[in-house]
């Protein structure tokens, strides 16, 4: 008798393709990659700092794709220089969110009780200041720079992580496999680690895309203040606050760096919303 054919459950990432949402989040976060790490590897055009005097502010053209700044640099190789530094920031900011956020929502979902209550009303507190607001705070007192930057997102977003991670941990530890795990004596730690996370990480996946977003266009916003990137380093916000004098003149100073942020926005803001899709079993069949 022939074999019955094999039922094949597809994979994440064919689940996702098939998202229209998350395949264009994810073409555009795969554009932004590529482009961030050529710029960190420094395979730009011109080297980002270069000046050309003889050919300032020239529009795009063969020569130089995106045109010139006020002082002769290459647009295009500052962009992709940008593109390196704001992915920096955007992965070490999120990075320690997601790791302080998920520490301490988890534990104090976990626990309850005062520790919870504590740990609670400070992520309100912080909730209660609009997120650009508080990094400024944050940055005011570190002062300006990319690693200043850096800290000041993590703060902001940590109380964000602590939250999404918090709701599942409530769930989940009492369903009946963690109360089974208790009763073979499994410790603390050990139902944490195998029961309790592993299954909290499909809101985390989620909010990690989302707050990358947010990251990237609180890095610009800081940058843009004079807080974040400090010039002469190559940075989207940077070389926006720059075009402001001379937009008029000079339109593609200004629309080439906002092209960018919105397409690296809406491209996290895209894959995050097919994660949603993909990642929870009831929203599968609504698109």
């Amino acid at each position: 008798m022939p074999n019955p054919p094999e039922i094949t459950t597809p994979t994440l990432f064919q689940r996702l393709l098939r998202n229209r949402s998350g395949a264009v989040g994810l073409v555009l976060v795969t554009l932004y990659l590529v482009v961030g790490l050529l710029g960190w590897m420094g395979v730009t055009p011109y080297p980002d700092l270069e000046q050309h005097a003889r050919d300032r502010l020239k529009p795009p053209s063969a020569t130089y794709v995106m045109g010139t700044d006020l002082f002769g640099r290459d647009i295009a190789s500052r962009i992709m220089g940008g593109a390196a530094n704001s992915l920096r920031v955007a992965l070490l900011s999120v990075t320690l969110a997601t790791t302080l956020g998920t520490l301490l929502g988890t534990l104090s979902g976990y626990f309850g009780g005062t520790f919870d209550i504590i740990v609670m009303r400070i992520m309100d507190v912080f909730f209660a200041l609009p997120a650009l607001l508080l990094a400024l705070v944050v940055v005011s007192v570190l002062g300006p720079g990319m690693n200043n930057t850096v800290l000041a997102i993590g703060t902001v977003y940590t109380p964000i992580f602590a939250r999404v991670a918090r709701g599942p941990v409530l769930a989940v530890k009492q369903m009946e496999f963690v109360q089974a795990a208790r009763c073979v004596g499994a410790g603390n730690g050990r139902i944490l680690y195998r029961h309790v996370l592993p299954n909290t990480l499909a809101p985390l996946i989620v909010q990690v895309s989302l707050a990358l977003s947010w990251s990237l266009l609180t890095e610009a916003g800081l940058s843009f203040l004079g807080l974040g990137t400090q010039p002469p380093l190559p940075s989207w916000g940077v070389m926006l606050s720059e075009s402001r004098g001379i937009a008029e003149m000079a339109p593609w100073l200004m629309l080439f760096p906002a092209l960018a942020i919105m397409l690296g926005v809406l491209g996290f803001n895209l894959l995050g919303d097919g994660l949603r899709d993909v990642l929870d079993p009831r929203l599968r069949g609504l698109r």
